[in-house]
């Protein structure tokens, strides 16, 4: 037996051979990146520059930006006149109704004012007739009950001389009397004129009128309008007054028979009564 046959063995063990090639391999590789490295020698990188392009905004899109914000202030200004508008109008509602509530208002005192002003006239009226009898009556000289019995006298006398000439009543005095009648029964209206409504002057003139006389609007010319006769020699178709010749406060038409039609007063309208229901103080004849 050899004397060196158990002695281990100081030798190494042999590597694998994939393990020694990986190993030259990375070796030969960091060698060849230094080799490179200092062949370069000692010059630096130059810094890479990069331009971005940004993306840049249209002509036609700039047009639509515009015409937005245009439209955007138009309906901002629309909305502030119609707020105007819409305030305004309210204003002008509460204006109106305001002036109508006044307007009413005032028409409702003009009215009452009318009303008071007409009772005040028919009163004044009332009280002339009475003052006038009383002036009559003491111009003929003679007491209450005398007076009485003398217009009774003068009123029959008038009514039997002229019950037969209203009949007999022809032309225009015709067509007075027709005129007048026809109109009984209507409206007494302070200042009216007809066709519906009068007052006593209306009706006279209106009268008159229909067969191409123009007479005086009130009573107190009409009662100068014509020639003066006695109430015992009247005619179908004379004027009637009442008061003073020229200051005449009431006027009607005698239709003969002893009567007249006249727009009397508000209670009463347009009437035909007998002379005794109010006695006229005077007449002027026309036709």
């Amino acid at each position: 037996m050899s004397h060196t046959a158990h002695i281990p063995s100081h030798r190494k063990p042999r590597r694998s051979a994939p393990k020694t090639a990986l190993r030259a391999g990375v070796a030969g590789g960091v060698l060849s990146t230094i080799a490179v490295a200092g062949a370069a020698g000692p010059a630096q990188a130059e810094p890479v520059t990069q331009t971005i392009e940004m993306p840049t905004i249209t002509e036609g899109l700039s047009t639509t930006v515009a015409a937005s914000a245009q439209a955007t202030e138009q309906v901002a200004q629309d909305l502030q006149t119609q707020a105007q508008q819409d305030a305004a109008a309210t204003t002008a509602a509460k204006a109106a109704k305001k002036a109508k509530a006044e307007a009413v208002r005032k028409a409702e005192a003009k009215q009452k004012a009318e009303a008071a002003a007409r009772a005040k006239a028919e009163a004044a009226l009332r009280a002339s007739r009475t003052q006038a009898r009383t002036t009559l009556s003491a111009t003929s000289g003679s007491s209450a009950g005398t007076s009485a019995s003398s217009y009774s006298s003068y009123a029959s006398s008038s009514s039997s001389s002229s019950s037969s000439s209203s009949s007999s009543a022809t032309g225009s005095a015709a067509s007075v009397l027709s005129f007048v009648k026809a109109q009984v029964g209507d409206a007494y209206v302070s200042g009216g004129t007809g066709p519906n409504s009068w007052d006593c002057s209306g009706l006279v003139q209106a009268a008159f009128r229909s067969v191409g006389v123009d007479l005086p609007r009130v009573s107190q010319a009409q009662s100068t309008a014509g020639t003066q006769v006695s109430l015992s020699n009247l005619q179908p178709g004379d004027i009637l007054y009442w008061g003073g010749a020229g200051s005449a406060y009431h006027v009607a038409v005698y239709v003969g028979g002893g009567e007249f039609v006249g727009a009397q007063n508000s209670s009463t309208g347009v009437v035909q009564r007998p002379l005794s229901y109010d006695p006229p103080s005077g007449a002027v004849r026309v036709l």
